[in-house]
């Protein structure tokens, strides 16, 4: 669609604002007297017809775990095969069409279809599919079947597995400063996902997925020549096909989710002015939700109205005020009125049973966002910038009703030094807000000491460091260190503190002609303190909580092989992530409560060998293994603690492998 073409043209108008005052456009250049002849080209040939290639794919896949087909593409075993390509098609009077597709007949893969005239109008077709697996062992004591959950003595095993499929059909019209646009897509998900009840007694079983979103979006946009404005609707439609679930002798014990649908509307625009670009934007919806409810004792309502209406608004400017600086600022405005129908209910009390009654307190939320910044050129090679950002939000009914988060940073970038880039950011933020309290409408259960992490008084400082520096032709380098800093003062019982650093390091070689090895490595590290109450009242334990995440990777192209036909290379990949908690506290001592930790490493290996029979075509041969582990601590088997009864426990342990044999045709 044009109309993001032409915001980048506006954007870069107003970077060059000066210019355009003094109407030095290539438009108002006089030639007349020049000789085009001279400067035609005549060697560039506007190429029609078809171009492209063809890929038929076909190999054997050996996954040894249902988890290795997130990796792999496909957890099928034994013989496989798909299509890919990219296909163009292009004539002298501007009719145009391509087609792209990769791996279609895998499990996961993706094709797309768009036919128009250059500049007129273009439809397009669009269809994805993807399956991600999370486990080919569960096991569950309880059957569905058309909405009965039926107990059985041995349990039954399943995959926990999520299947998507997207199509989507769009048409665009684009007559020089009108633009138009519809698209509608519809997505199906099916599968089993885990899913647990609570009485009669702890129990998980796996729950069908079937469910279908609609999603139709419209819009129009005009353009002048220093403005645009754009009137679009979005309108999502959920309806999920499984209904609430019972077990043989009690009826509806699982409440399915439940159909809904969201509207918005949205206008928006930029307008230039020599050196200023102003944007604003403004979108109103609502978000309703209207279906039965499971009936229950001491619930009068048969069905619950849900209705949110949305309110969303953002304007931004930015002006070059000099050829060194650059200034800009923005406002953004984000409402959610909650007109969901509320009732009272009869509920027991925390400490006695007094029959008291509550009511269902619907939660509106309100954010604005406060942004200003600058952007001065210090010297060639040297530009400084910062800004400050301040966030408010307002919560109805929360322990904390109002926050505010005030952030200023400041950024330097030098690229004076040949070969050799720096970016230094340094940040400093703060958030407070009104008096948090716990009342009845809340959480009365809670420790009144206790503060949620998004909501309590915090303090963060961040610095990040990048150089890019190139000390050979080649070689190049690039590093990122990060830290950041979180502190918690004004918690007792809660998150105290937290600490986030990690550095990324990429490193590309071009050793010869036909050689080329890239290598990355990069590691974060997340520390948390956690302080508790066993008793109800002042802290008696703390919890250390250390994650690490380890990255690495490296690869190779060899090319000129065998007259030039032939090329190989290779990549390598590991990961690994580790998480621990230590406890610690007079509570916890000879007791029996412990943490278990979770443990991850992948290996992943591919090595391929690309020949060429001909000009237009190629056989590939590939290689891909997996290794892959993990291990939860908070994984107990299907019957290991009583009166729980679980999926049993979903580690990984696995290797996994796959050989593909593609051929390609090249179009010309």
């Amino acid at each position: 669609m044009m109309f993001k073409l032409n915001i980048i043209t506006v954007s870069l108008l107003a970077m060059s604002g000066s210019v355009m005052a003094a109407n030095f456009g290539v438009g108002q250049a006089n030639t007349e007297s020049v000789n085009m002849e001279k400067y035609q080209c005549k060697r560039c040939v506007s190429e029609t017809g078809y171009s492209g290639k063809v890929t038929l794919l076909t190999g054997y896949n050996s996954p040894n775990d249902l988890h290795a087909g997130n990796a792999l593409g496909t957890a099928e075993d034994g013989a496989i095969a798909a299509i890919s390509g990219d296909l163009r098609y292009l004539n002298s009077t501007g009719y145009k069409a391509s087609m792209q597709a990769h791996q279609l007949g895998l499990d996961n893969g993706f094709a797309n279809l768009k036919v128009g005239k250059s500049g007129l109008y273009e439809l397009e077709l669009d269809y994805q599919a993807i399956k991600t697996y999370e486990s080919g062992d569960a096991r569950s004591q309880l059957w569905q079947n058309d909405g009965m959950l039926t107990p059985s003595v041995y349990p039954n095993q399943f995959d926990l597995a999520l299947q998507r499929e997207k199509s989507a059909i769009g048409l665009s019209y684009d007559e020089g400063r009108y633009n138009t646009f519809v698209r509608y897509s519809q997505e199906e998900k099916t599968g089993t996902q885990s899913a647990s009840l609570v009485a009669p007694r702890p129990t998980n079983f796996g729950l069908p997925v079937d469910s279908t979103t609609k999603q139709l979006d419209a819009g129009a946009s005009l353009a002048g020549d220093n403005w645009l404005t754009e009137l679009s609707y979005f309108g999502s439609y959920y309806s999920n096909n499984i209904q609430d679930l019972s077990l043989p002798y009690l009826s509806d014990v699982y409440s399915a989710a439940p159909d809904n649908q969201a509207h918005q509307v949205s206008l928006s625009g930029q307008y230039q002015l020599d050196s200023t670009v102003m944007s604003g934007r403004l979108v109103t919806g609502r978000m309703i939700q209207d279906d039965s409810l499971i009936q229950m004792s001491g619930n009068p309502l048969q069905s619950w109205d849900g209705e949110i209406e949305t309110l969303d608004g953002r304007f931004a400017v930015t002006s070059m005020l000099s050829n060194r600086l650059r200034v800009g600022a923005s406002v953004d405005h984000s409402k959610r009125d909650n007109k969901s129908s509320s009732w009272e209910f009869t509920q027991y009390s925390y400490n006695a049973l007094s029959g008291a009654f509550k009511q269902n307190v619907p939660q509106d939320i309100e954010r604005n966002t406060y942004k200003v910044n600058a952007s001065y050129r210090l010297a060639s090679g040297y530009r400084m910038q910062a800004g400050f950002d301040r966030k408010e939000v307002d919560r109805s009914y929360s322990e904390r009703e109002q926050t505010d988060e005030n952030n200023l940073w400041a950024k330097l970038n030098v690229t004076a030094f040949d070969k050799l880039n720096i970016n230094v950011k340094a940040s400093h933020g703060v958030r407070g807000g009104s008096e948090y309290q716990v009342n009845e409408l809340t959480s009365s259960e809670d420790n009144i000491l206790m503060r949620k992490y998004y909501l309590a008084d915090r303090t963060r400082n961040a610095l990040e460091l990048k150089f890019n520096h190139s000390p050979l032709s080649w070689v190049s380098i690039d590093l990122t260190g990060r830290y950041a800093l979180d502190d918690y003062d004004a918690t007792i019982i809660g998150l105290t503190e937290s600490k986030d650093y990690g550095y990324d390091l990429n490193i590309s070689l071009q050793l010869s002609k036909n050689l080329t090895a890239y290598g990355f490595a990069g590691q974060q590290w997340i520390d948390s303190i956690q302080a508790g109450s066993q008793s109800f009242s002042s802290p008696d334990w703390q919890a250390d909580i250390q994650d690490e995440f380890i990255n690495l990777g490296a690869g190779f192209s060899y090319s000129g092989l065998m007259e030039d036909k032939l090329t190989l290379g290779g990549d390598y990949l590991f990961s690994n992530s580790i998480s621990d908690t230590y406890l610690e506290g007079s509570a916890l001592v000879g007791s029996d409560l412990q943490y278990g930790g979770y443990f991850s490493y992948n290996h992943s290996v591919r090595m391929y060998a690309d020949y060429a029979l001909s000009p237009k075509m190629a056989l590939k041969l590939s290689y891909q293994y997996e290794r892959y582990y993990d291990t939860d601590g908070a994984q107990v088997g299907i019957n290991t603690v009583p009166g729980l009864t679980t999926l049993g426990e979903l580690n990984h342990d696995y290797n996994a492998h796959q050989v593909m044999l593609s051929f390609s045709y090249l179009l010309r």
